[in-house]
C-alpha cells in the first residue's frame, strides 16, 4: 500500500498588508485569505499578473517581507512546523539549508563588490563542514549544471562582467547548492534564452525527481507553468481565484481570469495581429526611402579583469565587425543566447559603451534605451513623477504640461496616475519595467532601442506593451531595435529578424523567413528550443 505524501508546506487564510509610517492599523491589503497545500516532491505553479501578489506570498515563506510588510492574518506551516512567527534567527536557520529561493532581480540580489566565488561559497562556509577542496568541487560542479561555461574561471569574476542570463544561472545554482527541502523560484527564467531556459527547467525537475526538492514556480509564462508543473495556483489582486491539476487548468479553465491569461499567451489577440498586418505597408516603403541607422563592420571590446598585478589588462570582443540598416518605421529584432553580444550591440548603439570600431551613423541626435533591468536603471530616492518628468523638464516644457503627459504615458503602459506618487521600490518588477519604457518613450524619440522590454511582464501586460508598441511605431512612424531571448515575442512584434551567436551575426531576413525556413543550424536550435 502506497503512503500517502504529506503537506511539506501549508498556507491557511494568509493575509499580507503593508503600512505608511507608524500607521499599524490601516494597511494596504497584498494578500487576501489565501490557502493552499504544497506535497512533498511535487512542483507547483504560482501564475498571475504582475501585482497579483505572487512574489510577496513568496517572500512570506521566507520571511523576507519588507519592515513596512506584515502577515496579517493566518499561518505558514513547513514541515509540519508553523514558521509564520519566526524570529529572524529562526528563519536564518532554515533559510538554505531547508528552504532556499531564486529571486526575480539578479543584479540586485548579488553583491556588486564580491566575487561570484565567494557568493557562491558563503552558502557552504554557513551551512557545511566541507573542506576547501571539497567546496570548490561543489561549486564547479552546481555553476555547470546551471548551463554556465568555464565554472571555474567564473568564480573570478565580479556580477558585472556576465551577462544578464548569466546572473540568474548563477542565482540558481546558489539556491540549489545545498539541494535543500523546498525551493522557490520566482522567475527563474525571465532573463534567459530560450536554450538555457530549456535546460534550467530540465534541471528543476531533475533535482525534483532525484532528490525529492519540493519546487514553487512562480511565473508570468504560462508556458513554463505547462511544462514542468503538476498543479497551479491562479493568482489575481491578491487572491486565489482557480487552482487545480494544470492540465485541467490549462484544457478547461472555470474562472474568467484564467481564460483571459490563456487568452493572452495564445498569441492570437486580434489587436496585434491586426497592428503586424497594418504596419507591413509602412516597413516596405520605408526600405525604399530613409535609413534612420546604419552600422558597418561594428566591434565592441571590453576588459577583462587581470589575474596578476603584472599582468597586462586583455580585452574580449564582445561584438565581432557586425553591419547592418534600420529603416524608418522598421521594427528590427536580436535574438540570441544570453553572452553572445546583443546587450553590448545595445549599448553600442546608444554611446554607453566607448571602446568600440567601425562606424554607427544614424539620423537621430540620441537614441533611447530601455535596460533589460529596470530596478537598476530607476533613481530608488525619486518618485515616478519626478522620474518621468525630468526629460521633459530637460527640454523645457512647462510643469501643468509634464504633469499632463506623464499622465498620458502612464495610462499608455497600463499603470494609473497614482502611481506617480509612488517611488521604485513600491512597485512590482513587471510595473518597474513598464516605467522604464514609458521613460524611453515619454519624449517620442525616433529610435528606440529596446533590451529584453518585456521580460519582466505577465502576459496580458506583455500584449499591452507590444500593442503599445506597434501603435507608438504607427503613429509617430518610430524605429525600434527589439533584444529579447523570447522568440515568440519577436515574431508576433519585428519585421525582420538578426541571429547573433558568439559576437556575430550568423543569419538575418524577413521574420516570416527566418522562422519557417531558418538556413543555419544555429538558428535551427533556436527554433527547436522553444517551448510549446
Amino acid at each position: 500500500m502506497e503512503t500517502k505524501k504529506s503537506p511539506l508546506l501549508q498556507i491557511k487564510d494568509m493575509s499580507i498588508s503593508f503600512f505608511s509610517g507608524k500607521d499599524k492599523k490601516n494597511g494596504v491589503k497584498a494578500v487576501k485569505n489565501i490557502s493552499f497545500d504544497v506535497m512533498e516532491g511535487e512542483i507547483v505553479g504560482i501564475v498571475g499578473e504582475s501585482g497579483s501578489g505572487k512574489s510577496v506570498t513568496s517572500l512570506s515563506i521566507m520571511g523576507l517581507l519588507s519592515e513596512n510588510g506584515a502577515i496579517t492574518g493566518g499561518s505558514v506551516f513547513f514541515n509540519g512546523k508553523e514558521i509564520s512567527h519566526f524570529t529572524k534567527k529562526q528563519y536564518q536557520s532554515i533559510r538554505g539549508t531547508e528552504i532556499s529561493m531564486v529571486f526575480q532581480e539578479p543584479m540586485t540580489s548579488l553583491n556588486p563588490v564580491l566575487t561570484i566565488g565567494y557568493q557562491v561559497e558563503e552558502m557552504l562556509l554557513l551551512h557545511t563542514k566541507m573542506g576547501k577542496k571539497e567546496r570548490l568541487e561543489a561549486m564547479i560542479q552546481i555553476l555547470s549544471e546551471a548551463g554556465l561555461p568555464d565554472a571555474a574561471g567564473l568564480l573570478s569574476k565580479y556580477p558585472h562582467e556576465l551577462s544578464g542570463g548569466m546572473r540568474q544561472r548563477v542565482m540558481i545554482a546558489m539556491a540549489m547548492i545545498l539541494k535543500p527541502k523546498l525551493l522557490i523560484a520566482d522567475e527563474p527564467t525571465t532573463a534567459l534564452d530560450v536554450t538555457i531556459q530549456a535546460k534550467i527547467l530540465e534541471l528543476l525537475k531533475k533535482m525534483n525527481e532525484t532528490y525529492g526538492t519540493t519546487v514553487i514556480l512562480i511565473s508570468h509564462d504560462l508556458g513554463v507553468i505547462k511544462s514542468i508543473c503538476s498543479r497551479a495556483v491562479v493568482m489575481y489582486r491578491g487572491e486565489i481565484v482557480e487552482a487545480g491539476n494544470t492540465a485541467d487548468l490549462f484544457a478547461n479553465p472555470q474562472k474568467d481570469y484564467t481564460k483571459r491569461l490563456l487568452f493572452a499567451a495564445s498569441g492570437t489577440k486580434g489587436q496585434m495581429e491586426q497592428g503586424r498586418e497594418e504596419a507591413q505597408s509602412l516597413t516596405a516603403a520605408a526600405i525604399e526611402n530613409d535609413e534612420i541607422l546604419n552600422v558597418k563592420d561594428l566591434r565592441v571590446f571590453y576588459d577583462e579583469k587581470k589575474k596578476r598585478l603584472f599582468e597586462r589588462r586583455k580585452k574580449k570582443e564582445a561584438v565581432k565587425g557586425v553591419s547592418f540598416q534600420l529603416y524608418e518605421g522598421e521594427i528590427l529584432g536580436i535574438v540570441g543566447e544570453s553572452g553572445c553580444g546583443k546587450s553590448s550591440l545595445a549599448k553600442a548603439l546608444v554611446k554607453l559603451q566607448k571602446d568600440v570600431t567601425g562606424t554607427i551613423c544614424t539620423s537621430v541626435k540620441q537614441p533611447q534605451m530601455v535596460f533589460q533591468d529596470p530596478y537598476g536603471s530607476l533613481n530608488p530616492s525619486k518618485k515616478i513623477g519626478w522620474l518621468l518628468e525630468e526629460p521633459l523638464r530637460l527640454k523645457k516644457v512647462e510643469k501643468a504640461e509634464r504633469v499632463k503627459r506623464v499622465e498620458k504615458i502612464l495610462e499608455d503602459v497600463g499603470l494609473s496616475k497614482e502611481y506617480a506618487d509612488r517611488y521604485p521600490n513600491e512597485l512590482s518588477g513587471g510595473q518597474r519595467q513598464r516605467i522604464a519604457i514609458a521613460l524611453a518613450v515619454i519624449l517620442n524619440q525616433k529610435l528606440i532601442v529596446l533590451d529584453e522590454p518585456v521580460s519582466a511582464l505577465d502576459v496580458t501586460v506583455q500584449a499591452q506593451i507590444l500593442e503599445l508598441l506597434l501603435r507608438l511605431r504607427k503613429e509617430y512612424r518610430l524605429s525600434y531595435v527589439f533584444i529579447s531571448h523570447d522568440l515568440s515575442v519577436v515574431r508576433k512584434l519585428c519585421d525582420r529578424v538578426l541571429v547573433m551567436y558568439d559576437g556575430h551575426i550568423v543569419e538575418s531576413g524577413t521574420t516570416s523567413a527566418i522562422y519557417q525556413t531558418p538556413e543555419h543550424p544555429y538558428t535551427k536550435k533556436l527554433l527547436q528550443a522553444v517551448l510549446s
